[in-house]
């Protein structure tokens, strides 16, 4: 029998097209649920994840990328808050994509970054995404090329990813 109450809060599914027109229109809720699909391990968002970065890609490559490394309390998220807040009152529209270290025993990660950065994650010119890097020891999350081409195709004009560094 199924749960109504769960039911209600399930959310439905987004076609390829609904993903796209969202993301192309700045949607920061469908931005969120496209880089959500990305990071899947299902087969089926999987295949439809590859179909949405392919049809964004014609959208991409306009943006300054702009990594940001440090062990951890050293004043990256505070930096990336201040020039955040400043690009954005240059007229420019900051994502900032923070990759977390994770244990590796329960992949488990804080993803505090963005309570570090209050001011800029209110900000409508602002978006910033949290990921877990999980078992990838190149100090990005598996998915983070794609999620930048995600919010290029957003018209987010600089992307900013912050970690800890490589061989976390």
């Amino acid at each position: 029998m199924i749960n109504p109450r769960k039911e209600r809060h399930r959310r439905r599914e987004l076609s390829l097209e609904q993903y796209f027109k969202g993301i192309l229109e700045g949607d920061r809720v469908i931005l969120s649920r496209a880089i959500t699909l990305l990071e899947s391990t299902r087969k089926d968002h999987k295949l439809l994840a590859r179909e949405l970065v392919e049809k964004c890609l014609p959208y991409t490559g306009k943006s300054f990328r702009l990594g940001i490394t440090g062990t951890p309390g050293v004043g990256k998220s505070t930096f990336i808050a201040s020039f955040g807040m400043y690009q954005i009152s240059q007229g420019k529209k900051v994502a900032v994509l923070a990759v977390d270290p994770s244990s590796g025993v329960t992949r488990e990660s804080i993803l505090g970054d963005k309570t570090r950065m209050d001011k800029l994650s209110r900000h409508q010119q602002a978006y910033i995404r949290p990921s877990a890097a999980w078992d990838s020891l190149r100090g990005v999350a598996h998915k983070t090329r794609e999620t930048i081409l995600l919010c290029e195709a957003a018209g987010y004009d600089m992307i900013i990813v912050e970690t800890v560094g490589v061989v976390q």
